[in-house]
């Protein structure tokens, strides 16, 4: 089991040598974690990049498996995107990163694979990152109208709007979020934790 593991990892290291001396410019640096091969590249280079990935007779990643983001409020650029390939041929995974900011565009890479249309859009509704040239770029699981995006660390729980029909209208309507009462604190220790060593009737024990 070690065996295949160090050379799962001696095949990556190679792979990841190989496509950062092919995109010298482009890559930023890369990394095995947890078994995977993470490359992290500039954000004008991912259509580049994807293409290297996709046609290099090395590498084959002719599936693009998922693109996500990920919110990191104390950063500089807080938004990341990944994009996470697997290559059949070769029977490898690898993950692509990239750093932006919600006023930065990120170049869509539709043109390179299609499956990343509806990702994209996924990635724009939930976190607000916006992708250059997307043909249709629209939000995809948040209703018309939704205000802010809601995979962010600084959107409330509560979100801003409630949704509910309203059998006088006959129609479904938006309204402010109401609270019905202040947040409260709560104690979170257990009964056991703050119990006292000591509880009451233990005086009448006897030691035998």
């Amino acid at each position: 089991m070690t065996d295949g593991t160090n050379s799962l990892t001696d095949a990556l290291q190679h792979l990841g040598a190989y496509i950062a001396g092919a995109l010298e410019n482009e890559v930023q640096g890369t990394e095995i974690l947890r078994g995977e091969l993470i490359v992290r590249v500039t954000r004008p280079s991912i259509v580049k990049v994807l293409t290297f990935l996709r046609d290099d007779s090395h590498c084959l990643f002719k599936q693009l498996i998922d693109i996500c983001g990920v919110d990191y409020p104390d950063r500089e650029e807080r938004l990341e995107v990944v994009y996470n390939l697997l290559s059949l041929k070769h029977n490898h995974r690898i993950r692509v990163k990239l750093t932006t900011t919600p006023d930065a565009p990120v170049p869509s890479v539709v043109g390179v694979f299609n499956a990343a249309n509806w990702f994209e859009r996924e990635a724009w509704d939930l976190y607000g990152v916006f992708f250059a040239d997307h043909p249709d770029l629209r939000r995809l699981l948040t209703d018309y109208g939704f205000e802010g995006h809601p995979m962010r660390k600084d959107f409330p729980l509560t979100g801003y709007v409630e949704v509910r029909y309203d059998e006088g209208q006959k129609r479904v309507i938006y309204e402010k979020v109401k609270l019905v009462q202040e947040f409260r604190s709560f104690d979170f220790v257990s009964p056991w934790e703050g119990m006292l060593t000591r509880l009451p009737g233990d005086e009448k024990a006897t030691k035998s």
